[in-house]
């Protein structure tokens, strides 16, 4: 018999009323198994689920021995069910025995047959199990054959990933408890928070899964589908000269991405087999994020993370309010693979009490964001949206850098002793607040706050900070599609400043580039963004982008002062060059507005080696030097801080790099050049101690920090610690960290880390 499209929808409106009745789990399976092998027209049918151990256990079957459900074990490199499951991709073969994959097993009496399809089952992105057709006589399954079997074994996926194997033996098929789990990730954000789980990605409820309407379905389809077109075909559609001779070609093969007919004709085959257009474009993401994961080359990794998106975008569309999920508990933790700045921003006023990421380091845009808005988050969780599920009760210790997944009384109790703990610290912190951060000896040392979001500056009185030591102005143009104007980057950059009233504010211009790609112009990806096209050179390679930012820094202040500071300078001829563009826009605003700044300051950062070897020539030209932490140890130790693996392998508490400080501290004070720090390192206590020590005296961090560090520093003899310290430098021992922590106990240093 001919397998054709009425088979097709007759099956999926049979499956339908069987996933809807009432009934035992492994009744409704074996219904399952016999349903798709008669509507098929296949011999055998049979559904294997994978267990913790990677085993896969024959869970159901029609046509296989009964005896071998609950009993026949393959593991994920036996047979060609283990192959399907490695592979996470289907396999249709027309003579399984002749398969160098092909495991015979004797108790499940299946060398009768030949012809062999199998797909799997997937979740989240993982396999959880593997559904399978075979026959007797020798034949080749046909797509729609194929694609049928995907998509029932999508609908079956809910099922199959809560049923417990060790009752499949009673008959009664009991679902699996999801057991407490408890995950380890980065700490972008200090803190705990407790809630249910809310998943970033569009979710698709098994309620949805078919299509009440077929023709409706279809036309919601393909005006979501327009819609997405035309929204990706508005961002290519900038002004060319705002673009200039810009790489586009990242953009264009999205562009192209989202126009294939092909992508969009295999969600229509989906809808036209009876699934909603929502569980179509769900399939077509859960077969993107598993192979993704099996993925080796990098381009193929970014065309599947592209088409990922495109499934996302999608879904939202058809979902309205571009379909992000409602935070409708009041407490609340948000889980996502991946955010942006702006879907971040998105959740500002939701309660959030934890933000998960899978895929993030601690220094990108959305682990700042989600520090501005003063959430313990963890990042760098692998396998985290395939653990979590809706609705999941979460402990976010992001003070340990621990994620516990549907905890038990006791880790909730012990929670909520540390709540306890923590709010007694921060109320000694908050004693501090208008206290000066004065070491015990005399010493002044000026705590400044890192900001890049206007609510960052809210922060400012709550934390006693002394101004604002880093402004990152680049999130107005990262949140945007477009290029702010120049009266919107005037108005926030005046806001910036009237927040701050009588402290120090300093703009860092923009630095993108690398991690930070902007919307819209599409930097062109590089094999080492870190080192490529970025920051200052960006801004010098776009002086139309650069001197309108400048310009509008300059009208923000008005007639008050204004500090400025250029990122990643390597040599400098490129300070030069920057701050002569500055010194132009400041005659041109004087000249058409009568208005000029009282005061300038222009600094530079130091986030390169290189620059270090170079401030006699920066003397009398740049008023101070900022090093920023965060590039310059990554490049110091060559070690990618957004590549997971090796992010944590660059230390600034070492000889070599307090060393490297050392150096450049004696060459500022010869020159003339006032010192500050900013970046991650600086919110340490025990880094910033350091800092200290040398002879940084303004230091820049996060808010959550400055209490932590101004305690530190009002326990400090200066003077004393600085003897033994570079005593200790100049003759470090093999666990130089340990060797610090114990010289501040027998110093009376109070260090948030001991």
């Amino acid at each position: 018999m001919a397998y054709n499209l009425p088979a097709t929808r007759l099956l999926m409106n049979r499956l339908r009323q069987m996933m809807a009745e009432d009934g035992e789990t492994r009744s409704r399976l074996d219904n399952v198994v016999r349903l798709i092998a008669s509507t098929m027209v296949a011999d055998v049918c049979s559904i294997y689920l994978r267990e913790p151990s990677g085993q896969l256990i024959l869970i159901a079957t029609e046509g296989l021995k009964p005896e071998a459900v609950g009993n026949t074990r393959l593991s994920s490199s036996e047979g060609l069910v283990g192959l399907v499951s490695r592979r996470a991709e289907p396999m249709a073969i027309q003579d399984a025995p002749r398969h160098p994959s092909f495991s015979y097993r004797p108790e499940t009496g299946e060398d009768p047959f030949h012809a062999f399809l199998g797909v799997p089952i997937l979740r989240g992105g993982r396999v959880i199990g593997v559904l399978t057709a075979q026959n007797r006589t020798e034949r080749v399954y046909g797509d729609e054959e194929i694609d049928t079997l995907q998509t029932i074994a999508m609908v079956l996926a809910e099922i199959v990933d809560r049923i417990d194997p060790e009752h499949l033996d009673n008959g009664h098929g009991h679902q699996r408890t999801r057991k407490l789990a408890t995950l380890r990730g980065r700490v972008f954000c200090e803190g705990l928070g407790y809630g249910r789980a809310v998943l970033h990605d569009p979710v698709v409820p098994a309620a949805k899964f078919f299509a009440g309407d077929q023709e409706i379905e279809a036309e919601r389809l393909t005006r979501a589908l327009i819609g997405l077109k035309t929204s990706i075909d508005r961002m290519m559609a900038i002004d060319g000269a705002v673009l200039g001779d810009d790489p586009r070609d990242v953009m264009e093969t999205y562009r192209l991405l989202a126009h294939d007919p092909s992508w969009a004709e295999k969600l229509q085959e989906g809808v036209r087999s009876g699934l909603s257009a929502e569980a179509s474009i769900d399939r077509a993401r859960r077969e993107h994020r598993a192979r993704l994961q099996s993925a080796r080359d990098p381009y193929l990794r970014e065309r599947l993370h592209d088409l990922e998106d495109l499934d996302n975008r999608l879904l939202r569309i058809l979902g309205g309010d571009d379909g992000r999920p409602e935070i409708s508990e009041e407490r609340s933790v948000l889980v996502a693979r991946r955010l942006g700045p702006a879907e971040l921003l998105e959740y500002a006023n939701a309660g959030l009490r934890g933000i998960l990421m899978e895929e993030a380091a601690a220094s990108s845009h959305a682990a700042i964001v989600a520090r501005a808005l003063g959430i313990p988050t963890l990042g760098g969780i692998e396998g985290l949206t395939t653990r979590i599920d809706q609705g999941d009760w979460l402990i976010v210790d992001a003070e340990q850098g621990v994620l516990h997944v549907r905890p038990d009384d006791a880790l909730y109790d012990a929670y909520k002793d540390r709540v306890a703990l923590r709010s007694e610290r921060q109320a000694a912190y908050a004693a501090l607040r208008n206290k000066p951060a004065r070491t015990r000896d005399g010493t002044d040392v000026s705590l400044m706050l890192n900001a890049g979001l206007e609510l960052d500056l809210d922060t400012l009185e709550q934390t006693g900070a002394d101004g604002v030591g880093l402004f990152r102005t680049e999130f107005q143009f990262l949140v945007s599609e477009t290029l702010p104007r120049l009266d919107d980057q005037v108005q926030l950059y005046r806001r910036v400043l009237d927040k701050a009233p009588g402290k120090p504010v300093i703009f860092r211009t923009l630095d993108l580039g690398g991690d930070k790609v902007l919307p819209a112009l599409n930097l062109q990806r590089e094999e080492n963004p870190a080192l490529g096209w970025r920051s200052i050179r960006f801004a010098l390679d776009h002086r139309g982008l650069f001197r309108r930012q400048l310009r509008a820094l300059i009208r923000a202040a008005g007639e008050n002062p204004l500090t400025v500071m250029f990122p990643m300078v390597t040599v400098p001829q490129e300070f030069f060059a920057a701050k002569d563009l500055l010194m132009k826009e400041v005659e041109w605003t004087a000249e058409t507005t009568g208005k000029r700044p009282s005061r300038i300051e222009v600094g530079v950062m130091l986030e390169t080696p290189a620059l270090a070897f170079s401030l006699k020539e920066l003397a009398g030209e740049a008023e101070f030097l900022s090093v920023g932490t965060n590039d310059l140890m990554q490049f110091f130790y060559a070690a990618d801080r957004m590549t997971p693996s090796v992010s944590d392998r660059y230390d600034l508490v070492s000889p070599s790099a307090l060393r490297f400080l050392k150096m450049v501290s004696e060459e500022c004070r010869t020159h003339g050049i006032r010192m500050s720090a900013c970046g991650e390192a600086t919110g340490s206590s025990l880094s910033a101690l350091c800092f200290v020590a040398l002879g940084f005296t303004n230091l820049s961090m996060s808010a959550g920090s400055i209490g932590p560090v101004k305690r530190m520093i009002r326990s400090l003899d200066l003077a004393a610690f600085r003897a033994d310290f570079i005593e200790a430098l100049d003759k470090p021992n093999d666990a130089f960290r340990n060797q610090l922590l114990a010289l501040a106990a027998e110093h009376g240093v109070e260090l948030a880390e001991g």
